[in-house]
């Protein structure tokens, strides 16, 4: 299996890399998400058999699959899809996969659309396997779904100039996943090092640039803080409004003065962290220091 160079390719992926998208070339018009009572995997539409362009976010080359290269690959992440969709208390999106023979690296990438799609790119998947194993592919995939969470629900609640509130708060739900008892299961942060490791070096330092995903130490302090909320069982709409009651203060270097009257028993867990999460942000907490939090 060929393996390609995370840092060679940051620079070319950063403003698309596990991303968002509203806007699909394949559809006349982007619906919102219908629900099913069976989270069976949707099967390819007619179009989806004999359209091989995929859409303009990716090659004209590229190809639309229902599968990775094997069964086993394909196997779980359908079933990491089934499995976080559930969590949420969701039916499945369309997990479609992309594949281009003729420039394998563009499909380095992995695209959350408004109409309930996610598309998942051969290049990004083998590679994060390659590097970190099966953690880092569930990671990616939780917080694409953390997306459609943010189009089904009309969230993130806070905006700013960048995509830096919803890259930051996807990293959020994708920490929460891989803590929850009925996501990934992983109660110790040491455990879930490759993913956490991952969504650090695909951070960017494009501040104002309108696809800014935050930088490196602040994607790392969103896994952190969302691991640390899968402490407790949240729906989407909680989970946004704890996130963001703490990750602002430590985007800002303070900490809320008034409590969080909606969850006190959060906020007495969480005031023991936030010295950690300011530290994590700034950076005065190390990588190495990162892989050896509780």
């Amino acid at each position: 299996m060929k393996k390609f160079n995370l840092c060679l390719l940051a620079g070319a992926v950063a403003a698309t890399f596990l991303t968002a998208c509203s806007d699909e070339k394949m559809d006349e018009a982007v619906l919102p998400q219908q629900e099913s009572l069976s989270a069976k995997i949707d099967q390819p539409t007619d179009l989806e058999k004999v359209c091989y362009y995929v859409d303009n976010n990716w090659n004209s080359t590229a190809v639309l699959m229902t599968g990775l290269q094997n069964s086993a690959d394909t196997n779980f992440m359908n079933s990491q899809m089934t499995k976080i969709a559930s969590m949420w208390g969701r039916s499945n999106p369309t997990l479609r996969f992309v594949n281009d023979p003729s420039n394998y690296n563009s499909t380095y990438n992995a695209i959350s659309y408004s109409n309930g799609k996610i598309y998942y790119g051969y290049a990004i998947y083998y590679d994060a396997k390659a590097k970190g194993g099966d953690i880092v592919n569930a990671m990616i995939l939780a917080h694409e779904y953390g997306h459609q969470l943010q189009y089904i629900f009309g969230l993130p609640s806070v905006n700013e100039n960048t995509a830096r509130p919803n890259e930051l708060e996807a990293d959020g739900f994708a920490g929460y996943y891989l803590r929850r008892p009925n996501g990934y299961n992983k109660t110790n942060f040491s455990e879930i090092a490759a993913a956490y490791e991952f969504a650090q070096s695909i951070g960017d330092y494009q501040t104002n640039s309108p696809g800014h995903h935050g930088t490196p130490a602040q994607r790392r302090s969103a896994v952190r803080l969302g691991f640390l909320l899968g402490q407790y069982d949240l729906n989407a709409s909680n989970f946004d409004y704890n996130f963001f009651y703490y990750y602002q203060g430590v985007l800002n270097g303070t900490y809320k003065m008034g409590k969080n009257s909606a969850n006190p028993e959060i906020d007495a867990y969480m005031s023991q962290y936030i010295d950690e999460l300011k530290k994590i942000q700034s950076g005065e907490i190390s990588a190495e220091e990162f892989k050896n939090l509780k």
